[in-house]
């Protein structure tokens, strides 16, 4: 059946019929669900597939001039190619919102009689469950059709009432993403249905129709919207207002894993798209990650007059065999890091003789590349933070959301670097894009925010913010910001004097458009507290309260993470996991704190649940018993990791002495060494298989 966007595109077309030789062709009024071969991609897809490939015959006139297919696709991964008899067209956008495609057809493609479109899956990989179809073949030239009427934008800031750099976002009546005749220049970038415009001015044909423009600022800014309806002919101005909604006072909007086609010669945004998109979503400190290169932005940063939004940073995304690491600061001119070397000592060794480099970054750890996958249940054991290589881990920053390659369990990372930290390793948790778009992955969707001065965005001290970062003291945001003070003073990356008593302060902000529903408090990884959270439709601090806690007697480490549904407007949309374990799917919001330290037993050190352990373990080995009952006044962090060295003294997970020693432990002993043999096991299958 036509769906109502369909009849009213359709509509549109037919009253500007009188002016054409012809009336448009509509070749099928349905969505189509394809899918190549093999079981489903997403759960949302029915499991019963229409076709593999969309095979349609229909009936035309010879084309002399060029003319156009117009079609909805959506949910598209893959390379999927657009055949007319026999001879390519061009293919399917691969990104995975709903939006238009506008395919040109050059003359002489249509024969008068049948003619034969074919949409067919080209790529290789897993499954790719599509939706194409509502398709009509124009009658007049596509630059025509697309010039039935003029929009005129302008988005102001509600402070300042000055023009600010914005995404503006335009779906028709089906929320589908439309196609204009806008184009990419020195003050915008433009992708189907998206305009990143450096002042909040634009100006486009488009054809007629109705319309919802949205206007907005990354993060931190309400949504300004507008529906509208354009007839043949009209010539409308929309004026826009957005303001900031989220207090970020003393920490700047960080992304460090951005890409331009450019350089890294993947994706689809170019070096000054790149500019633009950074000022229209508000990331004040950029850092430039292309693969193996160290690309200095300022030169056209500045050109573009978009300097004054952020301050650039010169990076690289040390792309290895054995894994991918974001280090910065660096120079543009100086040496890069061996990226061809065969191990992490040498990969590290060859990083950090780079010169200036602070900062490096395990990226996307779950993700697998090149054949490896670092933390990989045969590579790594996430209870515990130990790589099964003995390669020692040398970054001293983590991804923990990466929104252009989220993982199935949103919070499967955080439980990785909880146990890195159990283990000793202090590394500084990160979100952000990875993007290589314009629009596809969003640029800053998540991002880490760094405790810096930020009253001027243009002029920060990159040499304090990125050791700030260093220390660990951030927010990550994946929209929501998620703030925690202990002892109305501590905050993450710092240690928390011996106390009385703890209490702890949390707040969690979002814009109008987000929604909160949960907040948890994790003490050395382990959950200690949640609460349910009934969050404001309005801007600005979601929900707030302290809460007075009871601590383990030992030092440990807290992290607090908001979460709720994730955005599926179409202005800010999350997108699916990269690499998924699983078809089925629930995006998240996430908002969470760096770790505060709490020095519990006063010697004035960030003491882990290695430190804890390693002691108890020399002075107990010879006596397991002894061993067990030292550990009943520690949490199950300690005891894990305890598991662990005896595994590495040559006392395997289930050795039968063992075994029989945790016969007489407590409740809690028994579960932490069960957990850590569960694992165990788990990782030598692994080793096994692979």
């Amino acid at each position: 059946m036509p769906t109502s966007h369909f009849l009213t595109l359709l509509f549109c077309l037919l009253i500007t019929s009188t002016v054409l030789a012809a009336e448009p062709l509509i070749i099928t009024e349905q969505l189509m669900h394809l899918r190549p071969s093999g079981d489903r991609e997403w759960t949302t897809f029915p499991e019963k597939v229409q076709a593999d490939e969309l095979n349609i015959r229909f009936e035309a006139e010879a084309n002399p001039g060029e003319t156009a297919l117009l079609l909805r696709q959506q949910d598209v991964k893959q390379t999927w190619n657009v055949e007319l008899n026999g001879k390519l067209l061009g293919k399917l956008v691969r990104h995975e919102q709903d939006q238009q495609l506008l395919v040109p057809v050059p003359p002489n493609s249509l024969k008068t009689g049948i003619n034969q479109l074919r949409i067919f899956h080209s790529g290789k990989g897993g499954p790719d469950d599509i939706r194409v179809g509502e398709i009509v073949l124009l009658t007049e030239p596509a630059s025509k059709f697309l010039a039935e009427s003029q929009l005129s934008i302008e988005v102001t800031d509600k402070e300042t009432k000055q023009g600010i750099p914005c995404r503006i976002t335009i779906v028709n009546a089906e929320g589908t993403l439309i196609v204009t005749s806008a184009e990419s220049n020195a003050r915008q970038a433009v992708r189907t249905g998206v305009i990143y415009t450096r002042d909040g001015k634009t100006q486009f044909p488009l054809p007629a129709g109705e319309y919802t423009v949205y206007a907005g600022r990354g993060f931190e800014y309400g949504v300004d919207q507008h529906r509208l309806i354009l007839k043949k002919g009209d010539q409308k101005k929309l004026d826009l207002k957005i303001g900031r909604e989220v207090d970020t006072s003393g920490y700047v909007s960080c992304d460090t894993h951005i890409h331009t086609l450019t350089h890294s010669g993947h994706g689809d945004c170019s070096m000054e798209e790149r500019m633009l998109t950074l000022a229209g979503e508000q990331i004040e400190f950029p850092i430039a990650t292309d693969h193996n290169r160290q690309i200095d932005y300022e030169p056209l940063a500045q050109k573009l007059n978009v300097r004054s939004y952020f301050t650039p940073v010169i990076g690289n995304e040390v792309t290895t065999k054995w894994g991918h690491f974001n280090v910065f600061p660096v120079l543009s001119q100086g040496p890069v890091p061996d990226f061809k070397l065969s191990s992490w000592k040498e990969i590290f060794e060859s990083i950090y003789e780079t010169p200036h480099v602070k900062a490096v970054i395990l990226n996307h750890a779950r993700d697998l590349h090149s054949k490896y996958r670092p933390f990989d249940p045969e590579n790594h054991l996430s209870l515990t933070g130990e790589n099964l290589d003995d390669w020692r881990m040398q970054a001293n920053a983590m991804e923990l959301i990466n929104s252009g390659a989220t993982q199935t369990d949103v919070l499967q990372l955080y439980r990785d670097w909880f146990g890195m930290l159990n283990r000793g390793r202090f590394l500084t948790p990160v979100g952000c894009s990875d993007s290589h778009d314009v629009s596809r992955y969003i640029v800053g969707q998540s991002r880490t925010y760094i405790q810096a001065e930020d009253r001027d965005p243009g002029k920060i001290d990159i040499g304090q913010t990125v050791q700030s970062f260093v220390d660990g003291k951030v927010l990550l945001s994946y929209g929501l910001l998620t703030q925690m003070k202990v002892n109305s003073r501590y905050g993450p990356g710092e240690l928390v004097p011996s106390a009385k008593a703890w209490n702890v302060s949390l707040t969690v902000s979002g814009p109008s458009w987000v929604k909160a529903e949960l907040i948890q408090l994790y003490a050395n990884g382990q959950l200690i507290r949640s609460e349910q959270i009934k969050s404001a439709k309005r801007g600005g601090v979601k929900w707030q309260e302290t809460w007075k806690l009871n601590l383990p007697s030992h030092d440990c480490f807290l992290v607090a993470i908001a979460t709720g549904p994730g955005v599926t407007a179409p202005y800010w949309q999350f997108a699916k996991p990269y690499q998924p374990d699983s078809p089925e799917f629930e995006s998240q919001v996430v908002g969470s704190t760096g770790a505060v330290w709490i020095d519990v037993d006063g010697d004035g050190n960030k003491t882990t649940a290695y430190d804890y352990a390693e002691r108890l373990v020399k002075q107990h080995q010879a006596d397991l018993e002894a061993l067990f009952r030292q550990l009943e006044d520690y949490d199950q962090s300690v005891i894990l990791q305890a598991a662990s060295l005896l595994r590495t003294r040559g006392i395997e997970p289930f050795d039968p002495k063992l075994t029989k020693s945790l016969r007489n432990a407590s409740k809690t002993v028994q579960l932490g060494f069960a957990l850590y043999g569960e694992a165990w096991r788990a990782s030598q299958i692994a080793r096994s298989t692979n």
